[in-house]
């Protein structure tokens, strides 16, 4: 009983030590955060912190909030003139709302659900496509910086010797990772992923797996998913989103092995979804 009592006192303790870690490294920080349609909620006061250089993924449901939510972090609700957002968010300790649309996007990169390479460019010209949009680098520097971002994005060995061909010539799963070169050129430090691999083929998911477990040494990944296996494979954090709502937050370890709440159980458990 002694036995039982001191392990859950370590357990506590254990969670209050990692809060306080994450409230002095979180990455992405929301307070309150509700984006409305015209007068329906997509979210509505989402308190969540985000860990640097994790991988956090949003479960839910479908039309849950999932990637409203994830939207907001880069302003592209900007984009939708039905759209109003509500509440405070914080990248990197510094609020978002003192950067233009342009400027955010350069620290928080996305990649879509669909492959979106840009179809009447190359290979090569895709991959610096943001560089030349943001004016940031040195056009004697595009052949390095292709080189080392099509690595790192693991498709430099199937692609090297095609660079001036068309984007649309790659397939599905090759267009996605070429869409995540184009998106780490930039040097983001953050990434949002929506539903990334739902589009592929399971070996192209899994080689995009791959990469989202790799690259948290170099970025904060937040990634939608409805794939539950997909979220215990990658992610470190796991926030379960209902009806616009934050239901729960916590490691995915916990989440999906001893979740808090009855509602994460049962869409964890598969008695809705």
């Amino acid at each position: 009983m002694d036995n039982d009592i001191d392990n859950i006192e370590s357990e506590i303790d254990t969670e209050i030590q990692e809060e306080s870690d994450l409230n002095s490294k979180a990455a992405v920080l929301t307070k309150d955060l509700s984006v409305f349609f015209n007068k329906r909620a997509g979210i509505e006061n989402i308190n969540l912190k985000i860990r640097k250089n994790r991988v956090t993924s949003i479960i839910g449901p479908s039309g849950c909030g999932k990637s409203t939510f994830l939207r907001s972090l880069n302003l592209m609700h900007d984009m939708t003139p039905s759209a109003r957002v509500f509440g405070e968010i914080f990248i990197n300790g510094e609020n978002i709302t003192k950067y233009n649309s342009v400027d955010i996007r350069k620290k928080v990169g996305m990649v879509f659900q669909k492959p979106n390479p840009f179809p009447t460019m190359s290979i090569y010209e895709n991959v610096i496509a943001g560089l030349r949009l943001n004016g940031s680098s040195k056009r004697s520097d595009y052949d390095q910086i292709v080189e080392k971002n099509l690595k790192h994005a693991g498709l430099w060995d199937e692609v090297k010797d095609r660079l001036k061909t068309p984007a649309l010539s790659l397939s599905g799963g090759q267009q996605q990772r070429l869409c995540i070169a184009r998106t780490i050129a930039v040097d983001p430090e953050i990434i949002l992923m929506d539903e990334p691999t739902s589009a592929l083929d399971p070996i192209s998911a899994a080689k995009i797996e791959e990469l989202i477990f790799n690259f948290k040494n170099d970025y904060t990944i937040v990634i939608v998913t409805h794939n539950m296996q997909q979220a215990a494979r990658v992610s470190d954090m796991t926030a379960f989103f209902y009806l616009g709502k934050l239901i729960e937050f916590s490691k995915t370890r916990r989440m999906f092995t001893n979740p808090r709440e009855k509602l994460s159980e049962e869409y964890i458990t598969g008695k809705f979804g």
